[in-house]
């Protein structure tokens, strides 16, 4: 039986795959393209404000849908996963896939870049193969015209079959001339040809053999030629995505199952072997672009790359590669501590101003005084707390990394990276994850999407973990400052950056130390390859590089903080005033956690500021102080010498200083993590295994650190 009307187009968009359509004339885009080729900035280019996100069901891969009006006509467009490949080794190519396969949009539109078109072409071709509504976008043009690249658009147009648009999203040009195209294809105006790749002649024999019987099954719902293909390259993902998209089970039908065991007799009597089948076919595709791209690209400078390679040469170095990489890390931190200062304290003066004006109006409305006091001193300025130490530090660090991102620096840290994240059984690729840490865990946790592998990013996101984030640099500047080295004036700034520096490098160790340890026992399995794209130094954009990082990033991951600050705001300010005798529920258990934080070379309260602190590590130092001065409410020193003074007078020596920053190093996610561990892994184990591993690694250390230092001193 053939697929049936009712099986495809607008319901499968509408209900498989949530695209959310006003009317059946919606006229449904799907955006292809391999990563860094802009594809990002065409979507935004086209779409400007109209644009929504989400997750594609079932999965933790990012859905973004986007509108737009073109000569009276209501476009919608979808994002698809930045791939290489359809052939479904990762779940980004697999949503890819399905989505152009079974989703059948209006029109696929690859976006490519003009500079590196030749690798461009492999999944333009792949996409060729299932359907024939396929636009090429051939996007920085005008890096092309900068590296004296020419590019013939009409004959490759000829040699593709497909209507060909050259553009420069980022200025806006061609964009209009694309809107048109995407029109004419989807309406039909424009007939399309698309080339066929030409495999190994005993693979083409097994294709026509199928063929017709399998356009039987399917009619002309899909591409029968690419679906015989994958029905004896053995592709049981596309199976189970055809039954769960349009309930089609092929593998029920015995006619064809007949059919395929005769090839595989047919593929050993001709010497075929099965297992290099998927090799065969990506070296026809990549050949055939590479003839293409000979025919149609033309280089007037040999050395069009020469000044990339040379600035590669040196930040890609053995030698100066890591080096580079620490200094540019030490002086985004530099700037994020020295710039966050002003604009933290502003925000809490106008936070507590808020507060005050709430106490008045409690006072007005006669509300009784454990309602005020639980709402305002306890909710309200936990959150106050949480929002006025979060916000300015990610306001600078996110811009600042997605500066380094745009400028194409963040693949270069993978590069150097990648062969000691190699050697620890994890993926290169970690290296990023554990970056986009240090602004907010909770932001690297989502940022493991990009690994691939089920395990290693399950490695990623159990040890993102030991790497500080935003939160814990307070805690670990202010002891630093006031405990490791007595500096004052300009070298205070130098001193806190050189000491978040010195954590950032133990925690890189100490990464590196548990993803080994990991990969030979709960997640063993050997690192998988992977294609770390070098992309050319671009000019960044200034101004979609804020939007995108505050609205995508720092207020995202702020709104998680909130949700999970806020009745953790109650909880602590309820242990801090329900009494039990003559002390507070806070001081009982303090006292009870007292000889095991000894061990560690700590003390109760401390222990319990962390605990309490779990909501965000931002507010682990005013429970603290608020803890040893015996107040109600969360609260903060005016200034370093108070708070050394206080510290010192409970005491605290260097040893304690120390391990106080190692436990904030080495400890549990905070709440927002712990939250975001959860949605990402769908998973309550993985998520009491990422609370585990770090907490277990911060007791052993302390452990070893204390008890050594009072042994020898």
């Amino acid at each position: 039986m053939g697929l049936t009307n009712q099986s495809t187009g607008i319901d499968i968009l509408k209900e498989t795959f949530e695209i959310k359509l006003e009317s059946s004339d919606d006229i449904v885009v799907a955006l292809a393209g391999n990563p860094n080729t802009g594809k990002s900035t065409v979507f935004n280019s086209l779409t400007g404000l109209n644009q929504h996100t989400g997750n594609w069901p079932g999965k933790t891969v990012t859905n973004a849908q986007g509108e737009y009006i073109h000569e009276e006509k209501r476009y919608v467009l979808v994002d698809l996963p930045g791939t290489y490949s359809l052939l479904a080794n990762s779940v980004e190519e697999q949503i890819a896939r399905d989505f152009i396969c079974f989703g059948n949009p209006h029109t696929t539109v690859v976006v490519t870049d003009a500079t590196s078109l030749e690798r461009n072409l492999n999944l333009v071709l792949q996409i060729m193969e299932i359907t024939d509504k396929v636009v090429v976008c051939v996007n920085l043009m005008d890096e092309a015209k900068r590296k004296n690249i020419d590019i013939d658009l009409k004959g490759l147009e000829e040699l593709l079959g497909v209507p060909v648009v050259g553009t420069t999203a980022r200025n806006g040009e061609g964009l209009e001339e694309l809107k048109d195209t995407i029109e004419k294809v989807a309406c039909g105006e424009i007939k399309t040809n698309p080339r066929k790749v030409i495999y190994d002649e005993i693979l083409e024999d097994a294709v026509k053999r199928i063929q017709s019987h399998v356009e039987n099954l399917v009619g002309n719902k899909i591409n029968s030629r690419w679906m015989s293909l994958r029905l004896i390259d053995g592709d049981d993902k596309l199976l189970e995505s055809m039954n769960d998209y349009i309930n089609f089970d092929l593998s029920k039908d015995e006619f064809l199952n007949k059919k395929l065991e005769s090839i595989n007799t047919y593929f050993e009597k001709e010497n075929f072997k099965l297992k290099d089948l998927k090799d065969h076919i990506i070296s026809s595709i990549i050949k055939t672009g590479e003839n293409i791209s000979r025919e149609v690209v033309t280089f007037q400078d040999e050395n069009h790359n020469k000044i990339d390679h040379k600035i590669d040469r040196v930040l890609t170095s053995r030698i100066f590669g890591i080096p580079i990489m620490i200094a540019l890390l030490g002086l985004v931190f530099w700037i994020t501590i020295e710039g966050a200062n002003v604009p933290s304290e502003l925000l809490a003066k106008g936070l507590f101003w808020i507060e005050g004006k709430l106490s008045q109006l409690f006072k007005f409305m006669r509300a009784p005084n454990w309602l005020h006091d639980m709402l305002i001193l306890g909710v309200y300025r936990t959150l106050a707390w949480v929002i006025s130490v979060m916000l300015p530090p990610m306001a600078i660090f996110f811009p600042l990394f997605t500066l380094l991102e745009d400028l194409g620096y963040l693949p270069r840290v993978a590069f150097n990276l990648d062969y000691y994240f190699k050697k620890a059984g994890a993926h290169g690729k970690q290296a990023l994850t554990m970056c986009m840490g240090f602004g907010c865990n909770a932001a690297g946790i989502i940022s493991c999407r990009i690994i691939d592998s089920p395990r290693e990013r399950l490695i990623a996101i159990i040890t993102n973990n030991f790497v500080p984030c935003n939160g814990r640099f307070p805690i670990l500047i202010s002891l630093a400052t006031i405990f490791i080295v007595n500096s004052t004036g300009a070298f205070r700034s130098l001193t806190a950056t050189l000491s978040v520096l010195a954590a950032i490098v133990l925690g890189v160790i100490i990464t590196l130390f548990i993803s080994k340890l990991l990969s030979k026992t709960i997640l063993k399995g050997l690192p998988s390859s992977f294609t770390l794209e070098l992309p050319p130094y671009r000019k960044p954009q200034v101004g979609k590089i804020i939007v995108r990082s505050i609205f995508d990033r720092t207020l995202f991951v702020l709104s998680r903080a909130i949700m999970v600050a806020a009745p953790a705001g109650l909880v602590i300010w309820s242990m801090a005033n329900i009494t039990i005798g003559n002390s507070s529920l806070l001081t009982h258990c303090a006292l009870f956690l007292d000889p095991f934080a000894q061990l560690l070379g700590m003390d109760g309260y401390i222990l319990m500021a962390f605990i309490l602190g779990l909501p965000a590590n931002e507010i682990v130092i005013p429970i603290l102080i608020m803890s040893y001065m015996s107040k109600g409410s969360i609260l903060e020193l005016d200034s370093l010498a108070e708070m050394k003074q206080l510290f010192v007078d409970n005491g605290w020596t260097w040893l304690t200083a120390a391990c106080t920053m190692l436990f904030a190093l080495n400890h549990w996610p905070c709440g927002t993590t712990l939250l975001t561990i959860r949605q990402e892994t769908q998973s309550w184990k993985w998520t009491l295994v990422s609370f585990l591993v770090p907490t277990i690694t911060g007791i052993v250390i302390c452990f070893i650190v204390a008890q050594g230092a009072r042994l020898f001193i």
